[in-house]
């Protein structure tokens, strides 16, 4: 059995491993949690009731989140001439065609996303067994093979991201930063889901989202209830106005005090937020 550290050990005992939370209760819990020495990425583990065996249950996509991922990607463009050009211009770390396509073959993979404009496939092609284990193969599923690198470049610097099942029916997907706030978090969790559940294969059959887990980089698993998809605005909106209404109310106490002296007391008694 793996030999874990007293952080996660910590952060593992504020975890009801039986119960599933809320979106908004998982995001708080793991703010809540003490941080690792560096900003971790927050992930979203899903298990989903697919038969990937069949290509037609396959789930594979590209969405772009609200608040982004929080880390800027190295893009690597296979062009030439005014595309070439186009992807250097759109803000492309690396370009190139033969001249790239052999230096990945030769081992370099210092990059987070590939394009390649259509004529480049002949290039790009040979490099499968580099790039596919490593799902930086492009395709125009994906939107990664195109003629319009330009847009491609951009939407992969702005943090667009791909989510695919993997053999096990899992998909894996980053939703931002540990720093990003409460509601960024939970909007960029509630636009993930909305998509997931935007690109349910026709054909799938019986419970589509059977299991989520909340996880940040290096801390443990927070279970999450797949049902509750549709009422996390209304879970933040609520707790925004429960926040609003305390506010006044509390003012109010301290307008009505005997005298300022008072109020000033009253004040120091009252526990920082």
């Amino acid at each position: 059995m793996a030999v874990r550290g007293k952080r996660y050990s910590q952060a593992r005992g504020t975890i009801d491993r039986e119960q599933v939370y809320s979106p908004v209760e998982a995001v708080r819990i793991l703010k809540a949690t003490q941080p690792a020495r560096f900003d971790e990425t927050v992930e979203v583990h899903m298990n989903l009731g697919l038969n990937v065996r069949h290509a037609e249950e396959q789930l594979r996509g590209t969405m772009m989140l609200p608040h982004g991922t929080g880390r800027e990607s190295r893009v690597a463009v296979f062009a030439e001439g005014d595309k070439a050009r186009e992807a250097q211009e759109a803000g492309a770390d690396i370009v190139g065609s033969a001249d790239l396509a052999k230096r990945v073959e030769e081992g370099f993979t210092d990059f987070d996303v590939a394009i390649a404009t259509p004529d480049q496939m002949g290039n790009v092609g040979k490099l499968g067994r580099v790039l596919g284990p490593r799902g930086l193969m492009p395709n125009p599923k994906t939107g990664t093979v195109t003629m319009d690198v330009a847009k491609a470049v951009r939407e992969a610097k702005a943090g667009k991201i791909e989510y695919r099942t993997d053999r096990g029916a899992n998909v894996h997907i980053p939703i931002g930063k540990r720093s990003f706030d409460e509601r960024a978090l939970v909007e960029n969790y509630a636009a993930l889901m909305d998509e997931i559940v935007r690109a349910k294969p026709a054909v799938a059959k019986g419970r589509y989202i059977k299991k989520i887990t909340l996880a940040t980089t290096m801390g443990p698993g927070i279970h999450v209830d797949p049902s509750r998809t549709r009422d996390i605005g209304e879970e933040l909106s609520d707790d925004a106005g429960a926040r609003e209404a305390a506010e006044p109310a509390e003012t109010a106490t301290l307008q009505g005090a005997a005298s300022p002296q008072a109020a000033v007391g009253l004040q120091e008694r009252t526990p920082a937020s």
